[in-house]
């Protein structure tokens, strides 16, 4: 194994231990009286701009479990939807968070593919933005296309007085998901930013 993959697998372990330290301390969530707002979206977008899709999918993976675990009593809304049904609940916690992980790494390919990265700023702020859009559409459609003709979310449906399915997202999201958008958008193209040249001087300081 060269010594770049070693870098590799390193660096990604390190992003999974973070996700794992943000998903269960306070980091990782602010809890309010609605929605719960998340930014463990940050190392996941982290690793999709600095390892590629695949490790994007995988962190998003690890995110996604975590995320189921907390169904486990930690986390209200998921301790109902596990109690609804906990197969459809593995589903929206983990698939949703593997797609969003992946599609930033394929973003970042494409937008350098076809050469519109003008130093590098354009993809990492186009994948920083699409993690959380992503995660938050992917599993709303799931809550959606699983849990929408249940008692529960038929109760918050009518509690919010949606007419449809679509309005119920958009109001259930509402402020608690631009300010997970905001968020991760801004800390995430900065740390990979920051990151981007570190890891480039890295790679041009020659060994002694």
């Amino acid at each position: 194994m060269t010594a770049k993959k070693i870098n590799k697998l390193v660096q990604l372990g390190l992003l999974i231990a973070i996700v794992i330290l943000m998903a269960f301390t306070p980091l990782g969530y602010l809890r309010t009286a609605g929605l719960e707002i998340t930014f463990i979206m940050i190392p996941v977008i982290v690793g999709a701009i600095l390892l590629g899709p695949g490790a994007g999918a995988l962190l998003g993976g690890v995110f996604g479990l975590t995320s189921f675990v907390q169904c486990f009593g930690m986390s209200p809304f998921g301790a109902t939807l596990l109690e609804i049904n906990p197969i459809w609940t593995f589903i929206v916690c983990l698939i949703p968070r593997v797609l969003a992980g992946w599609l930033c790494g394929v973003v970042v390919r494409v937008v350098r593919r076809f050469g519109f990265d003008k130093g590098g700023l354009v993809s990492l702020s186009a994948a920083s933005l699409c993690g959380p859009l992503l995660n938050t559409i992917f599993f709303m459609s799931g809550i959606v296309l699983f849990f929408y003709n249940t008692e529960y979310i038929q109760s918050l449906v009518q509690a919010l007085g949606a007419g449809n399915a679509l309005i119920f997202v958009f109001l259930f999201v509402g402020v608690n998901g631009l300010v997970e958008l905001i968020v991760c958008f801004v800390i995430a193209t900065a740390i990979c930013k920051a990151l981007s040249r570190f890891l480039l001087k890295r790679e041009e300081t020659p060994e002694e």
